[in-house]
């Protein structure tokens, strides 16, 4: 029995979805690739090998130049505690936004938000000069903390969607059940509204990564973050291999990140659409 052979038009229109999705692939993996081929070769000679050579000399000077290891540590400190610090205050809030009415609730919730809308670099002096008083220059703690400034309003404001979709018979079986409100929260919401967490910590770990302006400005001398190094590295003649190879790893926590998260992510961003 012959086959019914496909019309010329219903095959393009099948291949066109492909071709369009191997064009923006080729749009966002070809910098990555170059990068990535970069970073194994040797821009400038050192250690016996020849400029050109193929090695992995810059992950070996990575490894084993002091500062740069710090900026990697630093980095990862700081955006971890980051996250860790906007759940820890945003998740209360988020609740107290979602099952309490206060006078000027949505004015204060906006007024929140406008933190995050307003650029960095107005609030560069007088955060300053704050850290400065309590001895916070130079330590990857101060640039967590002034990143909760910008990221705590955005988890509240993730948190809160997702709180307010859980229905509220919820909260009242548990507390008639005896549960005090943080147990209903480590018991009951929490495992609720884990994509919510996922999508939220998510955000905030991208925006606290690739922010600079407060970590230029909070680094003077010490706990310089990941961005800070790849800076420093573009000087008069810059070691593009060198550079790569810090471009490569600094995207590492991120892929780890997103790989932790990658189930509550993706059902957080169903439900939220």
């Amino acid at each position: 029995m012959s086959s019914i052979p496909t019309p010329a038009g219903e095959r393009r229109g099948s291949l066109t979805p492909i071709l369009l999705f191997a064009g923006l692939a080729l749009f966002i993996l070809l910098p990555f690739a170059q990068s990535l081929i970069t970073s194994f070769i040797s821009t400038m000679p050192r250690d016996g090998i020849r400029e050109g050579e193929v090695s992995l000399i810059n992950y070996i000077h990575i490894a084993t130049v002091p500062a740069l290891r710090a900026s990697i540590l630093n980095s990862t400190f700081y955006v971890l505690l980051n996250v860790v610090l906007c759940l820890i205050g945003g998740l209360p809030a988020a609740y107290a936004y979602s099952r309490y009415s206060f006078t000027g609730d949505r004015h204060f919730f906006f007024m929140l938000l406008i933190f995050r809308v307003t650029p960095p670099v107005v609030l560069s002096l007088p955060i300053f000069i704050l850290f400065a008083h309590l001895n916070l220059v130079n330590t990857p703690v101060g640039i967590a903390l002034v990143h909760c400034l910008f990221n705590i309003p955005i988890a509240i404001w993730v948190l809160e969607s997702f709180i307010s979709a859980v229905p509220r018979e919820l909260d009242e079986t548990a507390f008639l059940d005896g549960y005090s409100l943080p147990r209903f929260f480590v018991r009951h919401l929490i495992p609720v509204i884990a994509p919510g967490i996922g999508v939220t910590a998510f955000f905030c770990f991208i925006f606290s990564w690739v922010e600079v302006v407060f970590a230029r400005i909070l680094t003077v001398t010490a706990g310089m973050p990941i961005t800070m190094a790849i800076n420093s590295l573009l000087g008069i003649r810059p070691d593009m291999g060198l550079v790569m190879a810090m471009n490569v790893v600094s995207l590492l926590p991120g892929l780890a990140m997103i790989y932790f998260v990658r189930n509550h992510l993706a059902r957080g961003f169903v439900v939220r659409t």
